[in-house]
Parts: C-alpha cells; sequence; structure tokens
C-alpha cells in the first residue's frame, strides 16, 4: 500500500481537521457550491452518521472565508471567499441531557458571543438568539449553520418520554421563531436534523425554507457514490482485495449489497458513509452503522402495534408523507424512513415513491432486533436455529423446520406469548425466514384471498397457510382457494404446506406438504 495513503476519518466530522491532518475527504464541494449559489435558506433530513455535520463544517470554513483548506477541491475558483459572521450551533455537542434544553441554548448563544467579544442581556433562548444575530450583523449578514435542530425532541421520543419531547419542542419553536424576521440579517441559513416536525417554528413560520430532502440537485450531498468510492478508496478496495482473495469487481459487489442502496429520491443511491469507512478499516463486513443506534423504541412499537415485518418495507407512499411528523401521533413508518431504517428504493411517477430496507446491514439488524422483541432472546442463541431453517428449506425438509421453529417458541418467556394469535406465530416465523435470506412475502394477495406466505429458494416455491388447529385445516383454505395456481409453470417445484398450531402448548402441533 502507498506510504502517503490518506488516513480514514473514523469520528471525524471537522472538515478543518480533515484537511491539515490529510485524512481522506470525498470532494462535495460542487453540490455545496450549488447551495451557496442558488438559495440561502435550507433545510436538509438525513438519518444520524450520515455525513450532515460534515457538510455543515465545510460551509462554516467557507462562509469565514478559509480558501486554503479547499485547495484541490471543485469550490475552490468559483466563489469570491468573502468573509461572513458565522452562528454555528450543534445541538448534539450543547449538553442538553445534562442542562436541559433552555439552559443548554442559552450557554451555547453566550459562548458564541464572548467569542465576538459581544454581551447578551436578554434571558430566553428566541431573544437572546436575536439579540445575537442583530448584534453579529453589524457590519455584515451572518451565516446561521444550525445541526442536528431535532435532536432535543428525537432523543426523548426514542426513550418513550413524550412528554419530554413536547416541552423541548415549545422550546425550540420559540428559539426558531426569531429567524423569520430577521431574514434582513441573514446571508445564509442551514439547518440539519433527522425529522420534519410539522409543529415546529422553522417549518410553520419559515415558508420560503427551502427543504431539500429529497431534491434530484442534492441527492448526492452526503453519502458516497459507487463511483466516489472507486475514485477516493481504490488503495483500500486493493487492499480488501488481497487480504480476501478475492478480485475487486467482488470486493465492490459485496460491499454494495452490505452498504449501498440509500436514495431519497428513487433514482441516485449512496453508501452509508459510516459504515464504509469501518469496513475499509477493519476490513470485515460488520452492521457498523446500526449497531451505533439500536432502535429500541421503534422495534416496541412496531411489536404494540402488530406490524408484521413485511409490513416495515415495500411500502407505497405520497409525496405528502415526507411534510408531516408529530410527535403527538407518530407513524412509525415515518419514522423508520426518517432515522434510516427505511429509504426511497424506486420513484412511481412524480408524486409516489416506494419505501423498502436500503441494503443487507440494515434488513437483517432490524429483523434481527424484531426477533429478540418478539421472543425476549439475544439473536446469538436463535442464529443456530435459523442456519438449520436454511438448510431445510433446501431439502424440503419440514420435520427440520418445524423442530427448530418449535425449539424457538419453547424459549418464549409465557408472560410474552400470545397464544391464541396466528399472528404472533406468524410474525416470528416471517421474520426468522426473512433473516434465512430467501425471497419471502407475507400476506400476499391473490383474485381468491390472501396467501399468508409464499417462500422462493433456487428449488421450491412454498404456499404456505398457519391456523392455529389442524394443519388439514390450512391445507384445505390453499387448496380450495387455489393460492398455487399463479405459481405453476415457473421452472421450480410447488409445495404446498399447511401448518398448524396449538396455542396451549406453544409449538408447531403437526404440518402436512404436498408437491405439485
Amino acid at each position: 500500500m502507498p506510504e502517503n495513503l490518506k488516513k480514514l476519518p473514523i469520528g471525524k466530522q471537522d472538515f478543518a481537521t480533515m484537511i491539515k491532518e490529510n485524512y481522506l475527504y470525498v470532494d462535495k464541494t460542487e453540490y455545496i457550491y450549488k447551495l451557496i449559489s442558488r438559495g440561502s435558506v435550507y433545510f436538509l433530513s438525513r438519518p444520524r452518521r450520515f455525513g450532515k455535520s460534515l457538510t455543515v463544517s465545510t460551509l462554516a470554513e467557507i462562509f469565514k472565508g478559509n480558501k486554503e483548506l479547499f485547495k484541490g477541491l471543485y469550490i475552490y475558483d468559483k466563489i469570491d471567499w468573502e468573509q461572513y459572521p458565522v452562528i454555528y450551533i450543534d445541538f448534539s455537542k450543547i449538553g442538553v441531557k445534562e442542562l436541559g434544553a433552555e439552559k443548554a441554548i442559552l450557554k451555547a448563544i453566550d459562548g458564541i458571543a464572548a467569542t465576538v467579544n459581544i454581551l447578551l442581556h436578554s434571558t430566553t433562548p428566541g431573544q437572546k438568539f436575536e439579540e445575537l444575530i442583530v448584534a453579529m450583523s453589524h457590519e455584515k449578514q451572518v451565516a446561521i449553520l444550525i445541526d442536528e435542530y431535532d435532536k432535543p425532541i428525537i432523543d426523548f421520543i426514542e426513550k418513550g418520554q413524550t412528554s419530554k419531547a413536547l416541552e423541548n419542542r415549545e422550546i425550540l419553536k420559540n428559539f426558531y421563531s426569531v429567524l423569520k424576521g430577521n431574514d434582513a440579517h441573514i446571508r445564509f441559513l442551514f439547518i440539519t436534523g433527522v425529522s420534519k416536525f410539522s409543529k415546529v417554528s422553522i417549518f410553520s413560520d419559515l415558508n420560503h425554507l427551502t427543504d431539500i430532502t429529497i431534491d434530484d440537485n442534492y441527492s448526492k450531498l452526503v453519502g458516497l457514490t459507487h463511483e466516489e468510492i472507486k475514485t477516493n478508496f481504490a488503495d483500500y478496495i486493493e487492499e480488501a482485495s488481497e487480504k480476501h482473495k478475492k478480485s475487486e469487481q467482488k470486493i465492490l459487489l459485496d460491499i454494495k449489497d452490505w452498504y449501498n442502496g440509500y436514495s431519497w429520491n428513487g433514482q441516485d443511491f449512496v453508501y452509508n458513509p459510516f459504515s464504509l469507512i469501518n469496513y475499509f478499516s477493519k476490513l470485515h463486513f460488520r452492521n457498523y452503522w446500526f449497531a451505533t443506534g439500536t432502535p429500541t423504541f421503534l422495534i416496541k412499537a412496531l411489536k404494540d402495534q402488530k406490524k408484521l415485518p413485511e409490513q416495515t418495507g415495500n411500502i407505497l407512499v405520497g409525496d405528502a408523507f415526507f411534510d408531516k411528523f408529530d410527535i403527538e401521533n407518530i407513524d412509525i413508518v415515518s419514522l423508520m424512513f426518517q432515522s434510516g431504517y427505511l429509504t426511497i428504493s424506486k420513484s412511481e411517477g412524480s408524486e409516489y415513491f416506494r419505501l423498502d430496507f436500503p441494503n443487507r446491514e440494515v434488513r437483517n439488524s432490524f429483523l434481527g432486533q424484531l426477533l429478540e422483541c418478539y421472543t425476549e432472546r439475544a439473536l446469538s442463541e436463535t442464529t443456530g436455529s435459523v442456519g438449520l431453517i436454511k438448510f431445510a428449506l433446501e431439502k424440503n425438509d419440514w420435520n427440520e423446520i418445524t423442530k427448530q421453529l418449535n425449539i424457538l417458541f419453547s424459549n418464549i418467556p409465557y408472560q410474552i406469548f400470545i397464544a391464541d394469535s396466528e399472528f404472533y406465530y406468524h410474525s416470528i416465523i416471517h421474520t426468522v425466514l426473512s433473516l434465512v435470506g430467501v425471497d419471502i412475502h407475507s400476506e400476499l394477495q391473490t383474485s381468491t384471498g390472501r396467501i399468508d406466505t409464499v417462500i422462493k429458494n433456487d428449488k421450491f416455491i412454498y404456499i404456505v397457510e398457519f391456523k392455529i388447529g389442524e394443519a388439514a385445516e390450512a391445507m384445505r383454505q390453499i387448496k380450495d382457494k387455489e393460492y398455487h395456481k399463479p405459481f405453476l409453470n415457473v421452472g421450480r417445484q410447488v409445495v404446498l404446506v399447511g401448518v398448524g398450531f396449538d396455542g396451549d402448548r406453544k409449538e408447531v402441533r403437526d404440518w402436512v406438504c404436498e408437491k405439485l
């Protein structure tokens, strides 16, 4: 490997540090130039650890006029490099948890004022913010950069502390409300967050705020494209190829399977930068991004709302879906999208979008957490059964499949077991089969009814029906409604499977299987 190899920026979000200390920086300044030259007031929503903070830090250095940091980058000779006063607030670093939202904001504003020798006299967050904006723009308009604007709300939603989230929302509403009236003092405003809360003042008052979350022009502003990876990480790809004794093309395909798939328009796709950089550092595929923030709140909510795993992916939404998020009426699918567990997999015309898991890391990790929640068993305890079910499906061995399912069911604590609910059995089985990696569809609508589950692998197409009671009853339903007809003559063996559950004994009581 070359001696002058740039360091991987693990944990680095400060643009100046990355440039000065020779960290690898993928040039995103072409998109930043568009932001600066085409408008002045923006909002961007992206999941955690996706490059928002680095983007804000880059903007800060541009408005401070630090031209030499950008030598060799796209924007270097494109702008006049004027210096502006900069107000930069990162809500992930001001101590909201320790101090409370109001005190943390007041302290942050006082800190900025002190760096420019301004003494503020106001006592509320909104008034003090306005006083700072006016004072700093005495000679020149200010650039205002706010990162993770919604963190004081998101953190408490994830903890299930709705009342605290609502309290913080009101504090933030007061704080952001002063922006509209001070437009004349502001040269540039850029706000980032995870979610777009419908009742926070920046969206109700700043009607000229440009939301670039699903704007085609900025779909690649954060995240890394395939071409950016090939160009900027060529030496690391070579290293991975040598270590794993695979071609560089195969390494790239594996990386794509694990970490690509994020899109905010259904056309341009990017890789998760956090996971990608960690992969190149360790040269092992792991769930790096997912491991930094297990979505306990989301998983519990899905279980409480009786959502099947199949109902969390491949969802069609209209464009209005992206403009609504309310603490008092949380839409789980919306929260999954804004948090990065779902992404736009495809645009359906100009007004509709298809949402799905972005990649292997997120899909398998999320379903694994869901299985833990349903069974109250660590994923490490279920891995063996999942693997044996995979091999059994390849051989059409339903003795082994039901044996492993019963092992999973037998360890579920009695107090959480829903004995007479087909939904509960179905949820666990669907989650297990999804982790196996087969092509699986639940609640599949046909002209004669709704099939519980269709499973496809290289050899078989399984039509499966579940019943509390006898398996024969499930098989009768398959045949009476002719669920198998759409799958005939497709080049694979069609197998009908009826599965009966015993609610009292918490197990699969019997099964019947018939090849066509």
